[in-house]
Order: structure tokens, then C-alpha cells, then sequence
């Protein structure tokens, strides 16, 4: 275990320039191999802070994996059909009638969307979080144009995941619309009592827009304890890791997630339906959140490696590497 000591050592101490790590832990067999915090700079809005086990972080796109999660609940209760057209009352008598929730979740939906963090001049994803989109993100993306046949291109998109935490929204409201304050309510009832309570995740903190819906492409906050407990729910198969093992999710579920429909020429990892895959590591499955944000789960090896943090999209790929050094020295 000196190695890997001596891997997160160097992970919390590297120059500012390549960023900053937040929180770091690893499970193996259930067990803690290592947990780290960093300091949390100082902004607008707080001065500089020492984070420790009880600090909570933004999951950023990790929050597609939740969705993911609470999409298989509603299955598993007879609620929702992924392999039907995706209950969205707008396309009805469109062609995009035919999208399905599962092209949704594999991100093949052929919905124009331009997923960029940077150029706010042609980032659907800045305009639908950050800008003047209208209350609802789901509606934003729904309205985007058809450009490609259903199915047919994956390609990665933020407003997607929004289109299905409405579509889950309103499954649990029970309509469509409705008062924005009521569909919050009844879903953050829903995520608490069906998903984060049973899974342990007792500081885990789902964010709405302003039309009442989940933003579920970007928003959960939690302790890195937390988002290692819903890594662990899904090495289980969507067992709880706690008490009896209450299952939440359906059997075959973490299957579901990790089919494999892509790969991201950028960065060689494949993509499942709202989760990814290491590609060094056959058989695992990930979340991944924009700055570093990282859930990997190499069931093969009995890891859960969480890593939250601030770190440029330039300077990604060298804290890749040192991640998969630590999960190369485990398994």
C-alpha cells in the first residue's frame, strides 16, 4: 500500500498549473485504502477552507449516473418502458415521436446539442444552464432540432440527461408541468426515499431548475463517502452496502449501465448509457464529472476509486494518468 500512499501523496501535492484535487478515496473489497482532502480556494463568496470527510462537492456530469439510477427504479416499479418512445408530450405527431428513452440514455437521440464548457456564444450546454433558455432545461433541449435519424450518431449531451430527469419528474408527479414548487418536492421525495436514503447517501443534495425538475445532467452535491456509496450500490448491482441489503435497483442493472455504445475519440473511454467505461480496465464502469470529477468502479479488482476536484479540461489527461497509475497498483 506505500506505493499507492506515495501515488495520492504526489496527486495532492502536484503544481497547482496541472489543478487541484478536493477529495480523494479508494475502496478495495470494502475496505478504505486511501481517503485524502485538499483546501478549497477561496472565491466570491467564502474564504479558503480545509475539506474533510463531511464536505460536500458538486458531481457535475457524474449527476447523468444518478439519473441513470433513478430511471432503473421506475423500471423496476412497471413505470417506464426505455425501449418505448420517450414520453414527451411536445413531439408528439414529429419525428421525434420516435425517440426512445433508451436513445436518450446512450445519448443517440439525434437532437442537436452542442456540449462545450468554454465558447458561450455556441454552447447549448452554458446557454441551458447559465443562460437565458427559459425555466425549464428540458424543454430548451426537447426543442432543439432533429439531425440526425434516432439512433443513429452518439453524441454527448447535457440537455439529453434534463430530458430525462423531466420525463422521470413526471412520472413521479404524476402529469406533465404542474407547480414547479410541487414537482420539486415530490421529486427530491423520491430520490431521498428511494435512492439516496437506502444507499446511505444521507448528504447527498440534488439541485432543480426553475420549472421544478431535477437538473439531472449536472447537479448532486454529496461527501466523497457519499458518492462512494453510490459507486459501491452499483459494483453491487444494485444492492445497498448497508444493513440487509435492500436492493434498489433492478437486477442486471449495472449491466444496463456499462453497455458499451461508444467510444469518445478525445479521450478513449466508451460510453454506456449515462455511465463510461476505463478502457485499461476491461469490465469497468465510471462516472465522469467536468474538472476532474471521477467515480470508477474496476469490479474485477473490487475497487471504487472517488475523485473530486478542480482541474482544467487541458490539463485532464495528466490527472487520468495518475489515477489509473493508483488503479493499475491495486489491481
Amino acid at each position: 500500500m506505500s506505493e499507492v500512499a506515495s501515488l495520492v501523496d504526489a496527486l495532492f501535492s502536484r503544481p497547482e498549473s496541472e489543478g487541484r484535487s478536493l477529495a480523494l478515496l479508494i475502496q478495495q473489497h470494502g475496505e478504505v485504502i486511501a481517503e485524502q482532502y485538499g483546501t478549497q480556494p477561496a472565491n466570491d463568496f467564502q474564504p479558503a477552507s480545509n475539506l474533510d470527510a463531511d464536505s460536500t462537492l458538486i458531481s457535475w456530469s457524474m449527476a447523468k449516473s444518478v439519473t441513470h439510477a433513478a430511471v432503473g427504479i421506475l423500471v423496476a416499479d412497471g413505470l417506464l418502458d426505455v425501449d418505448a418512445p420517450a414520453p414527451v408530450a411536445a413531439w408528439a405527431g414529429t419525428p421525434k415521436a420516435e425517440i426512445t428513452t433508451l436513445q436518450l440514455l446512450e445519448m443517440r437521440s439525434g437532437l442537436h446539442f452542442i456540449e462545450d464548457y468554454v465558447d458561450g456564444e455556441t454552447s447549448n450546454c452554458l446557454e441551458m444552464l447559465f443562460g437565458e433558455s427559459g425555466p425549464s432545461h428540458a424543454e430548451y433541449a426537447a426543442g432543439q432540432p432533429l439531425v440526425h435519424e434516432p439512433g443513429t450518431v452518439w453524441s454527448y449531451s447535457s440537455g439529453t440527461s434534463n430530458i430525462v430527469a423531466r420525463i422521470i419528474g413526471d412520472i413521479v408527479n404524476g402529469s406533465a408541468g404542474g407547480d414547479p414548487a410541487e414537482r420539486e418536492a415530490s421529486m427530491r421525495t423520491f430520490l431521498t426515499d428511494r435512492l439516496f436514503g437506502p444507499a446511505g447517501m444521507a448528504s447527498a443534495e440534488p439541485k432543480f431548475d426553475a420549472a421544478g425538475d431535477f437538473v439531472g445532467s449536472s447537479y448532486v452535491y454529496a461527501s466523497a463517502r457519499d458518492f462512494m456509496r453510490f459507486g459501491e450500490l452499483y459494483r453491487h448491482d444494485g444492492v445497498a452496502d448497508l444493513g440487509a441489503g435492500e436492493r434498489i435497483l433492478p437486477p442486471g442493472w449495472t449491466a444496463h449501465a456499462a453497455h458499451q455504445i461508444a467510444t469518445d475519440d478525445e479521450t478513449g473511454f466508451g460510453y454506456g448509457r449515462h455511465w463510461w467505461s476505463w478502457p485499461d480496465f476491461p469490465g469497468s464502469y465510471s462516472c465522469h464529472g467536468y474538472a476532474g470529477q471521477f467515480i470508477v468502479v474496476v469490479p474485477n479488482a473490487e475497487i471504487v476509486l472517488v475523485h473530486l476536484g478542480q482541474t482544467d479540461i487541458s490539463v485532464a489527461p495528466a490527472l487520468r494518468t495518475r489515477l489509473n497509475a493508483m488503479l493499475r497498483t491495486l489491481s
